[in-house]
């Protein structure tokens, strides 16, 4: 599901209130690149992967979930399922034999199911996910939980498409200090996507809509769209979000923008993109890199993002 940029963003009259200062000095930089390397049943290989959400488990092991999707050339029946498995270095996978989330039965995503997030629970797991209507066009972001990342049960919409910001997917969820949570999430408004803000007393809501954290840059890399991406919380005073931002071409990088210590105020954003794709031979080609996930690792940072719509890779990431 890619936005429509036909047209523009606008003004947005939920913005009023953000205000994005730049009082921070923050550095960071990108020291290395891996693809990433993921085995499995034959339906897995036989799809593109997107969406790689990474996570560390108490016991060392590496969660993954992913979004795998048909290639170009097959008979289109979904927009994507979301299969999960488990790797010991972060960097290779064992996916299970059977995916985690799958189309419908429920008419809310019976066109598809895309863009993990996982949040990892005491008694379990919740997973945010993006559910596509049959059209394969509109979608609302969704809820399913359960005892591991193989049993998961869905559990409905977790935060309803509206008419002036629909299409809402990409969760991002965070604990606050204070004890709330925070959702951010992608929607779309005036054929631009735009990153959204919502407050909540737990992982699963209810959510109470914000004004919209920050607004794409006018004659910038990111001058069109904005996309959620995850959250850095190595330092709680400054959270970083390596948020996803395209050109009217929908050319997507990834930047980042910091945050106060309650996720509600942007206090610095990069000028130039963190991480852009390797250079196309044609135009047309897909041009792409989307972050989906942060780990911070034995002193390592590593950013977990897709490329081009069908290829896993991490950077290892330097703050100063």
């Amino acid at each position: 599901m890619k936005t429509d940029p036909s047209q523009g963003p606008v003004a947005d009259p939920h913005a009023k209130d953000a205000v994005e200062t730049n009082p921070v000095v923050l550095d960071l930089n990108v020291e290395a690149i891996e693809e990433l390397t993921l085995t499995g049943p034959a339906a897995f290989l036989a799809r593109d992967l997107m969406s790689p959400f990474v996570w560390r488990e108490k016991d060392g092991r590496y969660g993954i979930m992913v979004r795998a999707v048909l290639r170009e050339g097959a008979e289109i029946v979904d927009t994507g399922v979301i299969w999960g498995g488990w790797g010991i270095d972060g960097r290779s996978f064992t996916m299970l034999d059977q995916p985690s989330i799958t189309p419908g039965p429920e008419e809310r995503d019976t066109g598809g199911v895309e863009d993990p997030t996982v949040v990892v629970r005491d008694e379990g797991y919740a997973v945010y996910y993006t559910g596509v209507l049959a059209d394969m066009a509109h979608g609302s972001l969704c809820y399913a939980s359960g005892p591991d990342i193989g049993r998961l049960t869905k559990s409905g919409i977790a935060l309803a498409s509206s008419k002036s910001e629909g299409n809402t997917k990409e969760a991002t969820v965070e604990r606050i200090p204070d004890g709330g949570w925070r959702l951010f999430y992608e929607y779309a408004a005036d054929n631009a996507s735009r990153i959204g803000l919502a407050t909540g007393p737990d992982v699963g809501g209810p959510w109470e809509e914000q004004p919209t954290p920050f607004m794409p840059r006018k004659d910038s890399w990111d001058n069109w769209h904005l996309s959620t991406g995850p959250m850095l919380r190595d330092d709680p005073e400054r959270p970083v979000m390596f948020y996803n931002g395209a050109t009217r071409d929908a050319r997507w990088r990834i930047g980042w923008a910091a945050f106060d210590r309650k996720c509600r105020k942007v206090v610095a954003r990069g000028i130039q993109p963190l991480i852009t794709p390797p250079p196309v031979d044609d135009r047309a080609d897909t041009d792409i890199a989307f972050a989906a996930s942060v780990v911070v690792a034995d002193g390592n940072i590593w950013l977990y993002y897709s490329l081009e719509d069908r290829k896993l890779a991490r950077a290892r990431i330097r703050r100063s």
